[in-house]
């Protein structure tokens, strides 16, 4: 490949952003410029001469601009090898001339579909004619040098200036990748728009899973947003990146305050933390730590310090350096407890002036202001990289209500029961399979995560509450009187009969056991309640 001095440019964007600096910074250095449209207008009205397309082919725009750059004295322009003599004789037979430089941004199809555009206004904002020169130009990158995103054309200008008025190949070959990239996820994000309709704006977070089968092809598209220091371990590379679409929201749209950047592990367990307090969203404050991507004290009461000392209580040693999550507006009284212990994360819909004082007198804590909660019911998929291919499936978005619940005891559960039972029940659907989680007056009573059966995680999950109260002086454990979640059923009596010996009296799972006869039997004889929701909830 060969240097090129760039002496024609060909300009046609949607977004216009440093377009006119551009533009004069090009003129300034004797490059003829040529364009289409709005974008014309835009550099005239900024004092540019600027030539039309329609002056280069002979053609007019035709068909509401349908047609204007799909032309041979556009496409051989780009696509020419100037160093292969048939190339320039054609050229020349032709009267077509070079292309140097293509400045393209395309019509903002991902936006018209986030804000909610009429089916034929989204059609019109598929754009043809600009992938279709960005291709070009990109293929042909040994002579031309293609720019798809305004936050490099300071960069263009500084080649320009280092180069005597051309670009560097190496330059030209990551601007031809990038642009690829660019039209990969342009058509990624037309064809999920085709295969799940209204729904696509975030291809993992659509109803398509209950609309339409699983697609053949699925057509990914996401934007590197950061690289990370390294993964789970150092010697890890790792980077974050989020869908191209308009619209998402969650830990990586979040407002950083303060703090050191985000790693692999605090961007995992933020996650774990967010999704879980969002169950909680428009209620009473909620507090939620996160250790290891598991809630290890969750509780929600009627300020958001008293839900933050509930759920410390609940297991104080694994809170150590953990995330914590809450539902509300983080008030300066609660940020100064929570500032009393190492935290690595803290995420909130919004931080107080008085929380972000306290806060700032520890450099290192991470804190995150998300706004609005994600939606814990919303659909999508999850995915899994295995060797050798991807498992996708729904999210797990299920829940229940009281009306749901099936009493299959001979004792039917108090109110207090009940509620603590949906407590348990919200909770353990955010923690590692198997999971039980006893829970007692809005709080986390003990945590069993990630056990290879049931029976050890009601006994781990005892083991902490016993160790809780030991630690606060209390009289008893708090799962006395608890209620119990199991995440999934009680394969056998032993589960249950642990949850029974640890003090409690209530009993939530799914059922369908073939043996559920037994396990209700042994609730019956301890004189537990218990309900079946018939919903799952693993996580793995």
């Amino acid at each position: 490949m060969t240097s090129t001095t760039i002496k024609r440019a060909l300009l046609s964007v949607s977004d216009k952003s440093g377009l006119a600096e551009l533009g004069k910074a090009l003129s300034a250095r004797g490059v003829e410029l040529v364009s289409t449209g709005g974008t014309a207008k835009a550099l005239r009205d900024a004092g540019l001469d600027v030539r039309d397309v329609s002056d280069l082919t002979g053609f007019p725009e035709m068909m509401d601009g349908r047609v204007k750059t799909l032309h041979p004295k556009v496409h051989g322009g780009l696509l020419a090898l100037r160093d292969n003599d048939e190339h320039v004789a054609a050229m020349k037979a032709h009267e077509i001339g070079a292309i140097d430089l293509v400045v393209v941004n395309l019509y903002p199809f991902e936006a018209t579909v986030a804000k909610g555009a009429e089916r034929a206004e989204i059609i019109e904002n598929i754009d043809i004619g600009g992938p279709s020169m960005v291709r070009s130009a990109a293929k042909n990158h040994g002579f031309v040098t293609i720019m798809t995103d305004a936050a490099d054309y300071p960069e263009l200008l500084e080649e320009l200036d280092a180069n005597d008025g051309a670009t560097s190949d190496a330059f030209r070959i990551r601007m031809a990748g990038k642009a690829y990239a660019r039209t990969a996820a342009y058509d990624a994000a037309i064809a999920n728009w085709f295969a799940f309709g209204d729904a696509y704006t975030n291809p993992l977070g659509t109803d398509a899973l209950k609309a339409t089968p699983f697609v053949e092809t699925m057509p990914l598209a996401f934007k590197r947003a950061d690289e990370l220091r390294y993964g789970e371990n150092p010697h890890q590379s790792a980077a974050i990146y989020v869908p191209q679409a308009a619209g998402t929201s969650g830990v990586p749209q979040a407002e950083q305050l303060q703090g050191k950047a985000l790693s692999y592990n605090n961007l995992n367990d933020a996650d774990a933390a967010l999704e879980l307090v969002a169950e909680f969203a428009g209620g009473d404050p909620a507090v939620v730590i996160v250790k290891h991507a598991n809630p290890c004290g969750v509780a929600q009461s009627g300020s958001l310090l008293e839900a933050w000392n509930d759920a410390l209580q609940c297991d104080s040693v694994s809170a150590f350096g953990g995330i914590v999550a809450v539902n509300t507006e983080l008030d300066g009284a609660t940020a100064e407890a929570i500032a009393s212990i190492f935290t690595e994360v803290i995420i909130a819909p919004k931080v107080s002036e008085e929380a972000r004082a306290v806060f700032a007198k520890k450099k290192n804590l991470r804190v995150l202001e998300c706004g609005d909660l994600p939606d814990p019911r919303r659909s999508g998929f999850f995915m899994k990289t295995i060797a050798g291919g991807m498992l996708i499936q729904g999210r797990d978005n299920g829940a229940v209500s009281e009306a749901d619940l099936k009493v299959v005891t001979k004792r039917e559960p108090t109110p207090q029961e009940l509620k603590d039972c949906l407590f348990a029940w919200t909770v353990a659907r955010h923690v590692k399979s198997n999971a039980i989680v006893y829970a007692n007056d809005g709080a986390t009573a003990g945590i069993g995560a990630g056990q290879m059966n049931r029976r050890d995680s009601a006994r781990i999950a005892a083991v902490k509450a016993k160790e809780a109260a030991e630690t606060h002086g209390w009289d008893a454990a708090r799962t006395i009187g608890s209620a119990v979640a199991s995440d999934a059923f009680f394969p056998f009596a032993d589960g249950l009969i642990s949850a029974a010996e640890a003090g409690a009296t209530a009993v939530i799972q799914p059922g369908g056991s073939i043996r559920d006869d037994e396990v209700i039997a042994a609730a019956d004889e301890a004189g537990l309640a218990m309900v079946f929701t018939g919903m799952r909830h693993f996580r793995h």
